[in-house]
């Protein structure tokens, strides 16, 4: 057998393998992965969309902005290293150390003490710390509770309902991957804004 045709039959081999690969790994596979995740996670697949009235209004996955109108009858979430926007996800590059971070935390504290009319020692660490995405709807239920007397004024609600609503959007331990409680910030102001409107 020639050279020639030796390589013309390694390059014949090597094509049908690249084919092949591509057609199983770049269409087949996808294809599949897909399918199962439009069949068994709907929901998550397509972006976690939260429906009102049939519309999207936002994704659970990512916390709304209080800059988007979170007043004072409004569950607050997290700080953010990124202020919130969507586009942009990073934590803070401040160490714990770093007396930056020492001073943020402290006026955020008391600026938490303040609104929700506690001392500061009573404010969770998770309303003056960010978290690593900037983004996580999640707070702990210690924060949601805090706000439930605020909002209560703010609304008019009771706060046994807001407790409520507060205990609908939390998730357990167990459903958190064996981390904690927490509490759907953006579900919880959905559901929050339902209640109002009734």
């Amino acid at each position: 057998m020639n050279t020639f045709t030796s390589y013309l039959r390694q390059f014949g081999t090597a094509f049908r393998l690249l084919l092949a690969a591509t057609l199983v790994l770049g269409l087949g596979y996808p294809a599949v992965v897909w399918g199962v995740g439009q069949l068994a996670f709907p929901s998550q697949a397509n972006g976690s969309i939260v429906l009102v009235d049939g519309q999207p209004a936002a994704s659970s996955l990512i916390v709304q902005s209080p800059a988007d109108g979170l007043g004072p009858e409004w569950f607050r979430p997290r700080p953010s290293a990124v202020n919130w926007d969507p586009t942009s996800s990073s934590p803070s590059n401040l160490g714990p150390n770093d007396p930056k971070l020492a001073e943020s935390i402290a006026q955020l504290r008391a600026q938490v003490a303040k609104d929700e009319g506690v001392v500061e020692d009573q404010v969770p660490l998770d309303a003056v710390t960010a978290s690593g995405s900037g983004l996580d709807p999640q707070i702990s239920s210690g924060y949601a509770k805090l706000q439930i007397p605020r909002i209560a004024a703010a609304t008019g609600l009771p706060e046994s309902a807001l407790a409520d609503l507060v205990a609908k959007n939390t998730t357990s331990a167990l459903e958190s991957l064996l981390g904690q409680e927490a509490v759907n910030v953006t579900r919880l102001n959905l559901d929050l804004a339902a209640a109002v409107r009734k």
